[in-house]
């Protein structure tokens, strides 16, 4: 079977192989000091890419490649540039963020991830992802459980929203449609009353799902995420006890721009009246 525990932990071992090899380019552009050579991808300035993202999506491609040829591949910088197909189907597919926040990379504001997630028949089966700052590789797999750096991580057990530390982020598009609500969301969890112990973002959902996977913080939402940015955190997130959801309380759709996941029901049940809906079309 595609997706029986013994082929699903073979497709894991590889995706977390070829994020460490992938990382040495990384290694390699920090070491030369080639993280601030970025260009603007988009209209807006915080939109950015690197030669970096570019050479690590094209690896890591060809190293999966090689192992499962009759597989079919998502990437960031592949569709972005309009040389690559979004399109989910049946077929296993790898979708892949090369380094899930690039401006931090850029900086050196260490959250940064290289992110492989896995989809068999439309779910998501596997995830690694690896901050090649911190040295931290986040895997998991459906019915596996979640670790990292090879210790099994869980959720926290906190169920009040005012214990809690909630993740979210503006994004890289900022018009006034889709900023505004984001702000008012943030100022609805922060406020009186109830509110929360703290707001925090990231800007790296990936690394934002990693936090909630290893009971750093409690929940994180986003509006406006792209299927590579959740694929391998919605997976480690529900491997270490979590739940991975559409923002409105629906079941999670990897394709429809928005992600709320949380370490408890309670605790979702609490966010989702709260957030606003925006609008985004689908990738």
């Amino acid at each position: 079977m595609a997706d029986s525990p013994e082929v699903l932990q073979g497709y894991l071992e590889k995706a977390e192989l070829v994020a460490r090899k992938a990382s040495e380019i990384v290694d390699e552009a920090l070491s030369k000091g080639e993280r601030r050579d970025a260009s603007i991808k988009g209209i807006n300035t915080s939109d950015l890419v690197t030669e970096t993202d570019l050479a690590v999506e094209k690896f890591v491609f060809e190293e999966l490649r090689n192992y499962y040829p009759d597989h079919k591949f998502i990437g960031e910088e592949s569709v972005s540039s309009g040389g690559g197909s979004c399109t989910l189907t049946d077929t296993p597919t790898w979708i892949i963020d090369p380094i899930d926040g690039t401006s931090n990379f850029v900086h050196g504001f260490p959250f940064s991830v290289i992110s492989i997630g896995l989809a068999v028949n439309k779910e998501l089966v596997v995830g690694v992802a690896y901050n090649f700052f911190q040295r931290q590789m986040y895997t998991a797999r459906k019915g596996g459980g979640a670790f990292l750096n090879g210790k099994r991580i869980s959720v926290s057990n906190v169920t009040e929203l005012n214990k809690s530390i909630v993740i979210t982020d503006y994004g890289s598009t900022r018009q006034d449609f889709e900023f505004i609500p984001k702000v008012e969301m943030m100022k609805a969890l922060a406020g009186d009353p109830g509110h929360v112990h703290g707001i925090r973002t990231l800007g790296s959902a990936v690394a934002s799902l990693c936090m909630v996977a290893s009971g750093r913080a409690e929940a994180y939402f986003e509006y406006g995420v792209h299927c590579w940015d959740i694929a391998a955190g919605a997976v480690i997130v529900r491997e270490a006890g979590g739940i991975a959801i559409y923002p409105t309380g629906s079941e999670l759709d990897i394709m429809g721009r928005g992600i709320l996941v949380a370490a408890n029901v309670e605790l979702a049940k609490s966010i989702v009246p709260i957030l606003k809906h925006i609008d985004y079309p689908r990738d």
